[in-house]
């Protein structure tokens, strides 16, 4: 059974989210919050495998509660937005969300993201937080990070890292270095290990925040 913390300002938002949630014989929604802060409490309190996080909240917001709750590795958080390209949604995966939805969703999607993240994976594919970098971080060159973090490295892990960024899956990137996909998900653990990321999601940004891959980059 995965445990699921709704937040959301708007009731309304987070009655049709239970009413999802709730329809699936293994998906349990133990609680609701209004505001980041609650978010936080409860999700201490009732230690939820999923927190489903609206951004956009009065007291403390969603990017905020995100950070606090990655760093006290109590949860993974699923970052809800209204906008596919939200510079809100950027910094919560910055912050250690494990991806994000947009509110419109198909059921069925939600269903299935809240699963994935509940069994460790990122939910939100590279080739859209690739969108989101092109646009927020072209402006200064895609470089915000010291490209010295990934001396750590092999020369092949860096060939891996590139190819995740650009939204390769693993087995598009298996064919492409002639690698088997058992292999290419080795590198990807090690290199999450070495860089001490959370999950593919931060990889991407990681890339393009060291400049490892270009904004606008094919």
């Amino acid at each position: 059974m995965v445990s699921v913390l709704l937040v959301d300002d708007q009731e309304l938002m987070r009655m049709g989210f239970r009413m999802v949630l709730d329809a699936q014989d293994d998906l349990d929604v133990v609680g609701e919050a209004g505001n980041g802060a609650e978010a936080v409490e409860l999700t201490a309190s009732l230690r939820p495998d999923v927190v489903l996080m609206d951004i956009r909240m009065p007291v403390l917001d969603g990017v905020e509660a995100t950070r606090r709750i990655a760093a006290a590795q109590s949860a993974k958080v699923l970052v809800m937005t209204t906008f596919d390209l939200d510079e809100y949604a950027l910094a919560a995966l910055r912050g250690g969300a494990s991806g994000f939805l947009l509110k419109d969703t198909p059921p069925e999607d939600l269903v299935s993201a809240v699963r994935a993240v509940a069994s460790g994976d990122a939910v939100v594919s590279p080739s859209v937080t690739k969108r989101l970098l092109d646009r927020f971080l072209g402006g200064s060159g895609g470089q915000l990070r010291d490209p010295s973090v990934l001396d750590v490295l092999t020369g092949r892990e860096r060939e891996v890292l590139v190819l995740v960024a650009k939204g390769l899956s693993n087995s598009e990137i298996a064919e492409r270095l002639f690698l088997s996909e058992a292999t290419v998900k080795t590198h990807l653990g090690r290199i999450l290990s070495k860089l001490d990321l959370r999950d593919r999601v931060q990889a991407v940004v990681l890339a393009y925040e060291t400049g490892l891959v270009k904004p606008g980059e094919a």
